[in-house]
């Protein structure tokens, strides 16, 4: 059997699971966004903790860290970039605003000019996303030829903190009476640009790293009691 299946591999294998089975419930019927954003979180923590478990292997060969990099980025992708986009989707079914023009055009004109919108913020995400994936790996392979160690800096808003800003959105679409469809696909439109942009960001301490944690952590308490309540 082809592949890596120890343990430096496991955490990014359980994102890929978690961010599936997101897109597949957040599509599921009429949509359910509010499921979806809780595997998007835990993505996100796998993803946290995967590149330090994978660096405690000191004998892994040049094989399995070129295999590790490359799942890493593929699960990226699905969990950082599609999964999203398709929590986006879901909103939209949901929505109370957008629903007879989304769904059900009536053939008018005017009313195509919001889905055709909504669905190109939707594949553009998930483009510059991969982009940005894909422009990563290439740039670290070289600096890594270069300079060696670990990077300090990201170029460009890294992938995985979606895990952290649509959950935000998702909690002031229960916080407020209004409908957040706008708002979430702004988010969208803006993330992705900050994707692809020149952006210098410092790469997060582990006390930064657990600070993100911990804010994921609230939001999907207060995320997980507004749904109980």
């Amino acid at each position: 059997m082809i592949g890596y299946y120890d343990y430096t591999v496991i955490l990014t294998y359980f994102s890929l699971v978690s961010a599936g089975l997101g897109i597949f419930i957040s599509l599921h019927g009429n949509g359910h966004p509010y499921i979806g954003v809780f595997f998007l979180l835990f993505c996100g923590l796998c993803d946290a903790f995967d590149g330090k478990v994978a660096r405690t292997k000191k004998n892994r060969t040049e094989e399995e860290c070129k295999f590790g990099i490359q799942i890493d980025s593929l699960s990226d992708l699905v969990a950082f970039g599609v999964l999203p986009a398709c929590i986006g989707e879901a909103v939209l079914l949901q929505s109370t605003k957008y629903p007879d023009r989304i769904v059900r055009s009536t053939g008018n004109p005017q009313d195509l000019v919001a889905p055709i919108l909504f669905f190109l913020i939707l594949m553009l995400y998930v483009l510059v996303a991969m982009i940005r994936l894909a422009y990563f790996n290439v740039q670290e392979e070289k600096r890594q030829k270069e300079e060696g160690g670990v990077r300090k800096y990201y170029e460009g808003l890294p992938v995985t903190s979606a895990s952290l800003i649509f959950p935000a959105i998702m909690l002031f679409q229960f916080l407020t009476p209004g409908d957040m469809t706008l708002l979430y696909f702004v988010a969208l439109a803006v993330t992705g640009c900050l994707f692809v942009s020149k952006l210098k960001i410092k790469k997060p301490t582990m006390k930064g790293i657990l600070i993100c944690i911990a804010i994921g952590a609230v939001e999907f308490v207060i995320l997980l009691l507004l749904r109980i309540l």
